[in-house]
């Protein structure tokens, strides 16, 4: 069953001048992650920025397979009424991404998918699941509190404020936003490309923007790309890891921009 998202919006009084910008973040995520930069896009065109299920504001559901979280893209942008959009996608919403062009083309005018490719990877985030879960939040009285737990297994203090993001207060007590027991159990699902679409392709114009520093992307993965998005174009920004947009958002936006502006004389 699809699951109906939260979103934050972004210039809707520029709806039907050029095709809307749907974003997902990644693993850990939530559209709140993605405010600056969607605000820059939308001054030529309506963005929309989704909590995919079980993160954000969005509901929390057993199921999080890609194909599931596909469907609930799609039923976004059907619900919506956009039309062929620009789906932009980090991390586990590229793969999210990824997956809604191959089953849903024809909502899909350009993918933008963000340091990730279409291939199976170590489940390497347990440490993090596995630390959250293992928060007594009942006993935290403030942030600090539950980020000296996250420490010992998390040392990088980056990482652990932005995990901290999915902290919140209710009635006076912490509780965490995001389905830390599905996500935990599904990690191994999640570093997985969903095997059953393969074979299938996108021929669309798509582009892959990686850190110039992360290794999600790698020249040997350009071939499978291809296989599967036969208009692929490539692009790494200098100096940035896995988090691109975050750690060059600059050079960032300039990237997505040109991409978009391609795209938009293709049409025209």
């Amino acid at each position: 069953m699809t699951v109906e998202l939260a979103h934050k919006a972004f210039g809707e009084d520029r709806l039907g001048r050029e095709p809307a910008v749907v974003v997902l973040h990644g693993l850990f995520g939530s559209s709140r992650n993605w405010t600056a930069i969607a605000k820059r896009l939308s001054e030529r065109r309506p963005v929309y920025a989704l909590d995919l299920r079980n993160h954000g504001a969005s509901p929390w559901s057993a199921e999080m397979g890609y194909e599931d979280m596909a469907s609930d893209v799609a039923a976004f942008v059907e619900g919506q009424s956009l039309g062929p959009i620009v789906l932009i996608g980090h991390s586990m919403g590229g793969k999210t991404a990824m997956a809604t062009a191959l089953g849903r083309p024809d909502l899909i005018a350009q993918l933008i998918v963000v340091d990730i490719a279409p291939v199976d990877y170590t489940p390497d985030l347990r440490a993090y699941t596995q630390a959250m879960l293992a928060v007594d939040l009942a006993s935290a009285s403030t942030r600090s509190d539950v980020d000296a737990e996250l420490q010992g297994a998390v040392p990088d203090p980056g990482i652990r404020a932005f995990l901290l993001q999915n902290i919140a207060a209710e009635d006076g007590a912490f509780t965490w936003r995001i389905n830390l027991p599905v996500i935990d159990r599904e990690l191994e699902r999640l570093s997985r490309f969903p095997p059953a679409l393969g074979g299938s392709q996108y021929a669309g114009p798509t582009a892959f923007i990686s850190g110039g520093q992360s290794d999600y992307v790698q020249p040997s993965h350009h071939d499978a790309i291809r296989d599967v998005f036969p208009s692929a174009a490539f692009e790494a920004i200098p100096g940035a890891g896995h988090w691109v947009h975050a750690e060059a958002p600059e050079l960032f936006i300039q990237s997505v921009e040109r991409h978009l502006d391609v795209q938009t004389q293709r049409l025209g």
